[in-house]
């Protein structure tokens, strides 16, 4: 039998027969590396510790404690769940797929009868700990796709027979443990005893396929991990973040609602939401303002020949509501590039005349499912901060830095840490080879001159040019996708954008399509969890509350509370026949920073007795003297 030179990480070369598993090089190297790989790398393919090397090559093993091993443990215990289930349902439920995702797996199963509840999770988790404890093989069988077929139809798991039949493959893979058996193209762990640390978390509806045409699934979302511990940090950010949920915030510190009566996904905002919803539109136009950019409005509404001119109708209508007006058809703005082109298009440019940037904080419709509509995260009617720059070819890198820098700076601001994604050409776009790699390099170039880190994100730019994607991190370590710069070589042409150059002809600019926060209700949506609804000083829609001990003081709290106002504090007054305590913990449940507690002492005194909502009293200060604290306290986030 031929020899094979499998090379190691550490340049070390091991001689094994053919047909030896990554299991028995293992073994070479000591029989505690093997029992603690899960799987291997070969020549940077993952591989089960099972499969048999035909060809000399480079092995890595991948040791049950390691990073890369999280996600293979993640996926063989969304298996467990299935068979876990299947244990105890039978034939009542079909398994449909179960991948790893961030921080968890999951497996969507389907049943008439079964309705699955929470209460389900510790029953299902019993049973995998015990198909756990058995440490039954994990074993790959490579079969026919006409057997796999035929196998799935013979117990009764109609989702797995038509996912076979929609591959293009002659032969699958399937793994089994025990008397389960399942679709999958793997690597998984050798052994179910590897899988000790998981837990199931939520439910929730997903249509087979994500066609809302199909049938609809009922998903178990869980998590797993390599140690307790682990687990149990995930769990305690797990509960912070329901405590942080913006829908349940919102609602308390009374934001904003959503009505039927209204629609889903169109935001109802109330005095407190609005105000937020203004302090950071008026931080934005200063912020445009300060950095170059034009202000622009453009209609709501623009005649579909323009979505087809510009690719919209094509590519995206079905996220686009359309009407008639005097027999012409229109669409409604799902973006705001076609208006700012023809504001450019308006008269002569110049060489001279570029860069232009356009900003507009743009309302937009776009017809998202219901099924995805997710409080503020996620709705069908939402304003931008949205800006095109109109620049010659030699401007982009320029541009590009510019938007990365007003990026870095408003993440600070608000107090978020941030990562990159260069997102390159979708299967389904516009425009040439030749303009489409212009632009990724432009991008690409203008990211690696800055010095930060970025990762590709393959075709998933859009489908006008590539892009951009700013992740920012909130402070439980969530990504949330915001920001983002476009480079479009495609519509500028399409709309027959022209500048006159020094040489005094006509030339073609380049358009860069770009949000800092992206949507208004988003970003908005994000802040409330990021801040826990704890919004620092200067973005507090009040700031101030006055409260009084007794009627004795109303007269004077009525005073300061004007005097606020009128010095631009965002202020309320509650002149309530409460007890104090009571008004106290209202203003504190309502997250507001501070509380001015005026007794006979403050009203002899002309002052006022600041509390932090944190419960820490501050010493009395006068009220020119607590108005000059809060702007200096609100200056300090510029």
């Amino acid at each position: 039998m031929a020899l094979l030179h499998i090379e190691l990480p550490d340049g070390s070369i091991k001689e094994v027969e053919s047909g030896a598993t990554p299991h028995d090089v293992a073994l070479t190297i000591g029989e505690g590396l093997a029992r603690q790989s899960i799987a291997a790398r070969f020549d940077g393919e993952l591989i089960d510790m099972t499969r048999p090397l035909e060809r000399s090559g480079n092995l890595a093993l991948i040791t049950q404690n390691s990073a890369e091993a999280l996600e293979i443990i993640r996926h063989s215990s969304a298996h467990l769940m299935a068979q876990a289930v299947k244990k105890l349902y039978g034939n009542e439920v079909q398994v449909t797929i179960g991948p790893a995702i961030k921080d968890g797996f999951y497996y969507d199963f389907y049943s008439e009868t079964k309705k699955f509840i929470p209460e389900d999770f510790p029953v299902i988790e019993a049973k995998m700990a015990e198909l756990a404890k058995a440490d039954q093989s994990v074993v790959r069988e490579d079969v026919s796709r006409s057997d796999a077929i035929e196998l799935f139809r013979g117990l009764g798991e109609n989702y797995k027979v038509e996912l076979i039949e929609d591959l293009d493959a002659e032969q699958v893979s399937l793994y089994r443990q025990g008397d389960f058996v399942d679709l999958c193209r793997g690597p998984h762990v050798p052994r179910t005893g590897f899988l000790k640390v998981f837990k199931l978390t939520s439910l929730a509806g997903a249509y087979w396929r994500g066609n809302e045409n199909n049938a609809m699934l009922q998903r178990i979302y869980a998590t797993a991990f390599q140690n307790k511990k682990e687990l149990k940090a995930h769990l305690h950010r797990l509960e912070e973040a329901r405590k942080r949920d913006h829908r349940k915030l919102g609602r308390e510190l009374d934001l904003f609602s959503f009505s039927e009566e209204a629609g889903a996904g169109l935001v109802l905002w109330h005095p407190k939401g609005a105000m937020l919803r203004a302090i950071i539109e008026d931080f934005e136009r200063k912020e445009h303002l300060k950095r170059g950019y034009e202000l622009v409005v453009g209609p709501q509404i623009l005649k579909t020949e323009l979505w087809k001119m510009s690719g919209h109708y094509e590519h995206y209508r079905e996220n686009m509501y359309f009407t008639e007006v005097d027999e012409q058809g229109y669409g409604i703005k799902p973006m705001n590039c076609l208006a700012h082109m023809l504001i450019y298009k308006s008269k002569p440019r110049s060489y001279r005349n570029l860069p232009i940037r356009y900003f507009e904080l743009g309302t937009v419709h776009r017809h998202e499912k219901s099924g995805v509509l997710h409080g503020l995260l996620r709705v069908r009617g939402f304003t931008q901060d949205d800006a095109h720059i109109i620049c010659r070819p030699d401007q982009i890198d320029a541009e590009v830095k510019g938007v990365m820098n007003f990026v870095q700076d408003v993440a600070r601001i608000f107090g978020f840490e941030y990562v990159m994604e260069l997102s390159t050409r979708p299967e389904k776009s516009i425009g040439s080879d030749a303009d489409w790699d212009q632009a990724t390099n432009a991008l690409q170039s203008a990211l690696e001159d800055s010095g930060q880190p970025f990762e590709f994100n393959h075709g998933d730019g859009a489908f006008y040019g590539p892009k951009i994607d700013v992740k920012l991190k909130d402070s439980l370590d969530r990504e949330w996708q915001c920001a983002t710069i476009q480079c479009d070589f495609t519509l500028p042409e399409r709309f027959d954008l022209t500048y006159v150059g020094a040489d005094g002809e006509k030339h073609r600019p380049v358009m860069l399509h770009r949000v800092i926060v992206g949507s208004i209700e988003r970003f908005i949506g994000i802040l409330i969890e990021h801040y826990a609804g704890s919004f620092p000083l200067w973005l507090s829609p009040v700031q101030a509350v006055v409260l009084n001990v007794t009627d004795n003081q109303a007269v004077y709290a009525q005073q300061v509370f004007e005097q606020l106002r009128e010095a631009g504090v965002r202020v309320e007054l509650d002149i309530r026949n409460e007890k104090l305590g009571f008004k106290i913990r209202e203003a504190q449940m309502a997250k507001i920073p501070y509380m001015l507690v005026i007794g006979d002492r403050e009203m002899e005194s002309q002052t006022v007795a600041p509390r932090f909502r944190d419960g820490k009293s501050l010493e009395t200060v006068s009220v020119p003297g607590f108005i000059n604290m809060v702007q200096t306290e609100t200056a300090a986030y510029k």
